[in-house]
């Protein structure tokens, strides 16, 4: 084994472990910080792909800015951090199964798959990726609307959360 893939085995641990963290966990704002350990294990995938630009990104939008957003938005939303009611459903154990079975079957899917043991090619010595994604992003026929909308949801959220944190006096 390469320190490459020793690197991206605990760095997936860390991601599944933290991820299983965020949906078990039943306060919110250590949710909120477990998914800032999953956002930043992606980064350190995205680190290792050579994808700085992305790694950044994930880093400086998803865990500086949505991630601080979520904790905020818990911390104007809630009044009593302690969660009274009951923190799983009835059919959990159902989830379970199911999540198992997806995990069996993707599992089985892949294990023949030769994909895992290649290496992914080089770009060329001039190829400007950064420029290729701006224009990607910016072009009308490109991800500009889902961008679009990404970001008017997000502001929606925070308008949302000040509102309901907003009382009358």
């Amino acid at each position: 084994m390469t320190f490459t893939q020793i690197i991206f085995l605990i760095t997936a641990a860390v991601i599944l472990g933290s991820a299983l963290m965020v949906v078990s966990t039943r306060n919110l704002v250590h949710a909120a910080l477990w998914l800032i350990v999953t956002l930043f294990g992606v980064a350190v995938l995205y680190a290792i792909l050579n994808a700085s630009f992305l790694a950044v990104v994930q880093v400086v939008v998803y865990i500086g800015a949505i991630a601080i957003l979520f904790i905020f938005a818990i911390m104007l939303t809630r009044r009593e951090m302690l969660d009274r009611g009951p923190q799983l459903n009835r059919g959990w154990w159902l989830n379970a199964i199911i999540a198992v079975l997806t995990f069996g079957g993707l599992f089985w899917m892949l294990q023949g798959w030769s994909g895992f043991s290649k290496a992914a090619a080089d770009f060329p010595s001039g190829y400007d990726a950064v420029g290729q994604l701006g224009k990607a992003l910016v072009s009308p026929t490109g991800f500009v609307l889902p961008f679009e909308v990404a970001s008017v949801l997000l502001l929606a959220a925070l308008v949302g959360a000040v509102y309901v944190a907003f009382t009358r006096k």
